[in-house]
C-alpha cells in the first residue's frame, strides 16, 4: 500500500496478456498527459525533442499528489485530468488555427468560423468526409477530458506504489528544471528544456478572453472618430467624377506571392508582362503593401478594414461594424452620386448585412449568371465573375459605377483551376466544363507540400491574368481598378511566418487619376518591390477619399 494506505494500487507488471495490457495501457497514458503538457501550437515545431523537455506542471502536480491524502488525492486527479484534457482540445484547436490561419484559438470569437469551416471542407472533400470530420471531432472534443482523467488515474496509481522512487525522481528533475530555467537550455529553437507551455497556454487563453472582453468598448471609441462622416457629396470623389472605380480583392494574394522565392518568378512575371501590356493599351499603374488585419483566412475582415478605415480583426468586430453606421469608401461613392454594385460569386445564401455596405445591387452565385461547374471552393472562375460585371453593370449607357468584386479563384484549396479563354467565349460558363476535372484533385494535391505551392501560385497567376486581361479587354479612360490581397495564404504555403502584407495596385488610363497619389510614394507598376511602401489597412479609406475630394 502508498503512504495513507487509501489508494487502489494497480497490479505490477507480470507475465502474461494482463500484465502486458496493463502497461500498455500506463505507456499510453504517460504518452497522452506528455502531449498535453509539451506539444507545440506549430506542426513546424514538431519533433521527438519537443517531448524530451521537462514540464513543470507535471513536477507539481506529482508534489500536489505526494503531498495529499485520502479523497484529496482523488479530487487532484479528477480536476487535473479535467484541466489537462481541456488543454489537449485546446492544443488541437491551435495546431488547426496556425496551421490555417497564423494565430492560436480563440474560445470566445472562433466559434462562428466552425460553419464556414463546414462549408469549405464539404466543397473541396464532398459533404460525407465534412460530416465524418465534424463527427469526429465531436467525438474528440467530448471524450479526450474523461480519457485525460483514466490516464491520470493509472499513472497516479503507479506513482503511489512507489513513494520513494517518484519522490526521489521528482525532486532530480526540478532541480535539473530550475539549472535548464536560468541557463536556458534548449531542446530544439523556441522550446525551452525547462517547459512551462501547458501554464502558457492556458494562460494565453485567458488572456484573450480578457481582450475580448475589453474589445468592444474600445471599438466603439474608434468607430465614433469620423472626419468623412458628414461631408457632403459634392466634397466627395471629385476628381473621380464619371470614373468607374472597381475594387477586386484577390483570395490569398499576399506579399509572400510577389517575393517569396517559391512563388516570385511566376508570379512577378505575370505582373511584369502585365505592366507592359497595360503600358502598351495606354494604363499606368502604382503598386506598394498593406498590413491586413487578418491571416490564411477571414477574408471579410480585410473587406470590412479597407472600405470602413478600421481594423476589423476579429469577429465581434466584424459584427459591430456590420450593425452600425460607419461611413465606408462604399458610402462615400453613394453620397457622390454613383451606382454601388457588390459580386460576391462565393456566396449562396442570402446577407442582409450586406445592406451596411449600401449597395444598389448585390450578385452572388445565385444571379450572377453562371451554369458552369464548381470548381473546388470557388463556385465561379474569376474571368467568369469580371465578365459577369462588364454585362451586368458597365454595359452602353450605364451610370459611373464603384463596384466591390471578390475573386475567389485562388482560394484554399487551389485546385482544380480554370483556365483562361477568349473574352467572346465566356457565355453562361459552360466552357469551364471539361476544366473542373483537369489536374489533381484536393485530396491528391494535399498530399505533398509541393504540390499545395504549385496549386496555390497558378491560382494567384490566374486570378491577375484575369484582371489584367480584363483591364486590356475593357478598359477605357473612364476605368480606374483597384486590386489587392486579403490576406496572405495558409501557414502550410508560406510556413511560420508573421509578415501580414498583401499587394495593392491602383490602374488607369487617365494620368489625372494617378497624380492624385503621386505624394503617396507608391511604386510604378504592378509588382511592388521590397522598398515599397507599407501601410496599415486601415489607413487606406482616409488617404483614398483625402486624396480624390
Amino acid at each position: 500500500m502508498s503512504a495513507g494506505g487509501d489508494s487502489t494500487e494497480i497490479d505490477p507488471p507480470r507475465d502474461g496478456a494482463n500484465g502486458v495490457s496493463a502497461w500498455v495501457g500506463t505507456l499510453l497514458g504517460a504518452a497522452v498527459v506528455l502531449f498535453a503538457l509539451l506539444a507545440p501550437d506549430s506542426l513546424t515545431q514538431f519533433s521527438p525533442a519537443a517531448f524530451v523537455r521537462i514540464p513543470i506542471e507535471g513536477l507539481l502536480l506529482v508534489a500536489m499528489l505526494l503531498a495529499v491524502r485520502g479523497r484529496m488525492r482523488t479530487v487532484v486527479l479528477a480536476v487535473a485530468g479535467l484541466v489537462l484534457g481541456v488543454l489537449v482540445v485546446i492544443r488541437l484547436f491551435n495546431l488547426g488555427f496556425y496551421t490555417s490561419l497564423g494565430r492560436p484559438f480563440d474560445p470566445v470569437l472562433d466559434r462562428v468560423l466552425f460553419q464556414p469551416a463546414f462549408g469549405l471542407v464539404s466543397s473541396s472533400v464532398g459533404r460525407p468526409a465534412a460530416i465524418g470530420v465534424a463527427v469526429v471531432l465531436g467525438v474528440v472534443v467530448l471524450s479526450v477530458p474523461a480519457g485525460m482523467m483514466l490516464a491520470l488515474r493509472r499513472l497516479g496509481r503507479l506513482a503511489l506504489r512507489h513513494p520513494v522512487a517518484t519522490t526521489r525522481g521528482t525532486a532530480v528533475l526540478a532541480a535539473v528544471w530550475a539549472v535548464c530555467a536560468v541557463l536556458n537550455v534548449q531542446a530544439a529553437h523556441g522550446l525551452p528544456v525547462a517547459s512551462d507551455s501547458a501554464t502558457g497556454t492556458l494562460g494565453d487563453q485567458v488572456s484573450l478572453v480578457r481582450r475580448d472582453i475589453n474589445d468592444g468598448k474600445e471599438f466603439g471609441d474608434q468607430a465614433a472618430v469620423d472626419a468623412f462622416r458628414d461631408k457632403p457629396g459634392t466634397q466627395l470623389l471629385t476628381a473621380l467624377r464619371g470614373k468607374d472605380v472597381l475594387f477586386t480583392f484577390v483570395e490569398s494574394y499576399g506579399r509572400d506571392a510577389v517575393r517569396n522565392p517559391l512563388f516570385a518568378p511566376q508570379v512577378g512575371a505575370t505582373l511584369d508582362d502585365g505592366t507592359r501590356r497595360l503600358e502598351a493599351a495606354g494604363f499606368g499603374a502604382r503598386s506598394a503593401f498593406l498590413t491586413s488585419p487578418t491571416f490564411g483566412g477571414g477574408s471579410w475582415l480585410a473587406h470590412g478594414t479597407l472600405l470602413s478605415g478600421l481594423w476589423v480583426n476579429n469577429q465581434r468586430r466584424s459584427d459591430t461594424l456590420l450593425a452600425g453606421d460607419r461611413f465606408t469608401i462604399n458610402a462615400a461613392f453613394r453620397r457622390a452620386g454613383w451606382r454601388v454594385a457588390g459580386m460576391m460569386p462565393a456566396n449562396d445564401r442570402d446577407w442582409p448585412e450586406g445592406r451596411f455596405f449600401q449597395y444598389h445591387e448585390f450578385y452572388d452565385s445565385r444571379n450572377i449568371g453562371y451554369r458552369g461547374p464548381k470548381f473546388g471552393y470557388a463556385p465561379v472562375p474569376d474571368q467568369f465573375t469580371l465578365a459577369a460585371f462588364q454585362r451586368l453593370e458597365r454595359g452602353p449607357g450605364h451610370q459611373p459605377v464603384m463596384g466591390e468584386i471578390a475573386l475567389v479563384s485562388s482560394h484554399v484549396p487551389w485546385t482544380p483551376l480554370p483556365r483562361m479563354v477568349g473574352w467572346n467565349e465566356v457565355g453562361d460558363g459552360t466552357v469551364y466544363g471539361s476544366m473542373s476535372t483537369a489536374g489533381d484533385p484536393p485530396d491528391v494535391a494535399w498530399r505533398a507540400s509541393e504540390k499545395i505551392r504549385t496549386a496555390y501560385r497558378n491560382a494567384i497567376v490566374y486570378s491577375l491574368s484575369s484582371i489584367i486581361s480584363y483591364v486590356e479587354e475593357y478598359g477605357d479612360d473612364n476605368l480606374v481598378v483597384v486590386f489587392l490581397g486579403d490576406h496572405q495564404p495558409a501557414p502550410v504555403v508560406v510556413g511560420d511566418t508573421l509578415n501580414r502584407d498583401v499587394p495593392i495596385a491602383i490602374v488607369a488610363r487617365d494620368p489625372k487619376v494617378l497624380d492624385r497619389i503621386s505624394g503617396w510614394g507608391w511604386q510604378n507598376g504592378l509588382r511592388p518591390d521590397e522598398q515599397a511602401p507599407v501601410w496599415r489597412m486601415d489607413a487606406f479609406r482616409d488617404r483614398f477619399l483625402t486624396a480624390y475630394a
